[in-house]
């Protein structure tokens, strides 16, 4: 994988992450929602391929756990009616 579209992989999981947090803070999105739960598991998992790439090992322990933290939410929210 080219070096520049491991790149744009890690700055879009950034965006996707910022993206959730700024609609939980605006309330146009719920923290028990799937919709917010899959965009941080999906930014998490593009933010740990950058920062493989990188060998910045903190990041990659810290979007593991963030990943790990949206599957279990994932799990845990009721499916909407």
């Amino acid at each position: 994988m080219g070096l520049m579209l491991l790149e744009i992989i890690g700055w879009v999981g950034t965006l996707v992450v910022v993206a959730a947090y700024l609609l939980l803070s605006m309330h146009k999105i719920s923290s028990d929602s799937k919709g917010y739960q899959y965009m941080n598991l999906f930014g998490a998992i593009a933010i740990r391929v950058n920062s493989l790439t990188h060998k910045a090992y903190p990041s990659v322990a810290t979007n593991i756990i963030w990943g790990a933290i949206a599957i279990y939410a994932l799990f845990r929210t009721k499916p909407s009616p």
